[in-house]
């Protein structure tokens, strides 16, 4: 029996080493053991502790085996299947995220309603709390208490959970105004190729932070300074832009940034910060103008809007399985491009009339969306920072063309090997060519069919192969799906309650 494991074990590792593209020999060296060792290891032939299986969990950034439970979490998907009634959109877990590390620059309470409970969140949940934070969940679980000590102990940081996750770069705004030195473990997150961090160094040095990396961590000295003129980002991503807000908040003056992301999570950080006390000038638009404040110490209570996202998830669910389905509380200000392309594309859709979110600010509406026959579009599909099709959106239009008449050229810039990973609707009988690593042809319509496949280690394209499975007659299995949990609530369980059939398992 033990042997059994052992090789069930040894099978999910090699899955796991060959998804994230990586040889023996690179996972031994990550590890610091001999090539050997892990072929051993891979084949059940060696006796492997749990501290071993977390190591190699951590390195691959897969969740092999968790304490307290049988195994990594898979989903069994009997395709096939068509989605009726409704459902909601869940809050924005980027503005969740943002908010959480927005939570930093006040000394006071701060509620957050209706806060996504994700991965993504646990982890910056398990940060915070590690330096010090207090954290609850309230109101029978569905909204978070925040409330911050005198002094932060960054020194207790727990670095395994601030390296599974991306977000952790969005501390550096908050903490600059707090201490003069600090260190903080390299951002982890999806795999999505080389992502570097410069644009953040470049916004946050004209507050003073100069950072030095060694060996995993990032190594911060604050000389604090206000900037002395207007600062243009180099690059208009949404996480540099937040940080570069965050910053700006505890900067006694006003800081005025330019080529900033006007994006959804970066409104609803400016709504926060305005909850706050901080004036933010021109939301909306690629100017910012923050009037900071040195010190931010309120009670403050604030509902982050919901999930564009999440929302064309559904919206793609509803087109791949050839679905009647209302999607209710959608956030369209933020998904008007997709919707528009989707017209075009011969879309059977109706929607209500706006209503606001709870946070006062962002515009909603309810969308039915109708089994239609789609036709391929005339220009590819390419993202734009908004107004213009969201950059995370782009892969949900691979599982859409899939299923439409024609060839679509699908064009994912930003991304060094998003594209690659699309290329997996392949093995459930898509008909993907991989132009090169940002660009992939798809040629519809589609006979889905089902398959057993590792779950890609990047959230959408995950999320995208999952749909393809719903369509796919037959039953098929998604395993690993952790990169899933990371970003989005009860997924399978919401699928369900429409019509769906997921079942979730553990192997050991």
């Amino acid at each position: 029996m033990a042997d059994d494991y052992l090789v069930r074990i040894g099978k999910l590792i090699r899955d796991a080493r060959q998804h994230r593209g990586w040889t023996q020999a690179q996972l031994a060296e990550a590890l610091g053991t001999s090539q050997s060792a892990v072929n051993r290891i891979e084949r059940g032939n060696q006796n492997i502790s749990l501290e071993m299986i977390a190591r190699i969990g951590e390195a691959l950034d897969s969740e092999i085996v968790s304490l307290g439970y049988a195994g990594p979490m898979h989903l069994r998907v009997v395709g096939g299947r068509r989605l009726s009634g409704s459902i909601d959109v869940k809050t924005s877990k980027n503005a969740c995220v943002a908010l959480l590390c927005g939570s930093l620059l006040n000394k006071g309470r701060t509620v957050l309603r209706r806060v996504a409970r994700i991965e993504e969140v646990y982890r910056l949940l398990e940060v915070l709390n590690s330096i010090g934070v207090r954290t609850r969940w309230i109101n029978e679980g569905v909204d978070l208490e925040i409330v911050p000590p005198a002094e932060l102990d960054l020194d207790a940081m727990d670095a395994e959970a601030a390296r599974r996750t991306r977000s952790i770069i969005m501390f550096l705004g908050p903490l600059l105004h707090r201490m003069d030195q600090f260190r903080l473990p390299y951002a982890g997150g999806c795999d999505l190729g080389t992502r570097t961090i410069e644009p953040h160094m470049i916004a946050l040095r004209r507050f003073g932070l100069d950072i030095t990396a060694t060996e995993g961590i990032y190594h911060a000295e604050v000389a604090r300074t206000a900037p002395d003129r207007p600062i243009v980002l180099t690059e208009r991503g949404d996480t540099v832009t937040e940080n570069a807000l965050l910053a700006a908040a505890r900067n006694d003056g006003v800081t005025v940034i330019r080529n900033a992301s006007s994006n959804y999570m970066v409104q609803d950080l400016c709504f926060f910060l305005e909850a706050l006390g901080v004036r933010v000038d021109g939301i909306g638009t690629t100017t910012l103008t923050v009037h900071g404040m040195a010190d931010i110490d309120v009670d403050v209570d604030y509902s982050p809007s919901e999930d564009p996202v999440e929302a064309m998830s559904l919206l793609a669910a509803a087109v791949v399985t050839e679905s009647e389905l209302t999607i209710r509380r959608v956030p369209v200000e933020f998904l008007e491009i997709e919707l528009a392309v989707l017209e075009e594309m011969g879309l059977d859709h109706d929607r209500t009339a706006e209503y606001a979110a709870d946070n006062g600010r962002t515009r909603l509406i309810d969308l039915t969306v109708r089994p239609s026959k789609l036709e391929a579009p005339i220009d590819k599909i390419h993202p734009m920072p908004f107004p213009g099709l969201n950059i995370d959106n782009v892969p949900f239009f691979a599982a859409i063309a899939a299923v439409a008449q024609g060839k679509t050229l699908i064009h994912d810039w930003v991304y060094d090997n998003r594209a690659i990973y699309l290329t997996d609707l392949n093995r459930l009988g898509g008909r993907l060519q991989l132009l090169d690593p940002h660009r992939v042809l798809v040629e519809g319509p589609t006979r889905w069919r089902a398959a057993e496949m590792m779950c890609p280690p990047a959230l959408r394209p995950a999320v995208v192969v999952l749909l393809a499975m719903m369509a796919a007659e037959g039953t098929s299995v998604l395993r690993n799906v952790y990169v899933i949990n990371r970003g989005y609530e009860d997924l399978a369980e919401r699928l369900n309650s429409v019509g769906a059939q997921i079942e979730i398992f553990r192997d050991i």
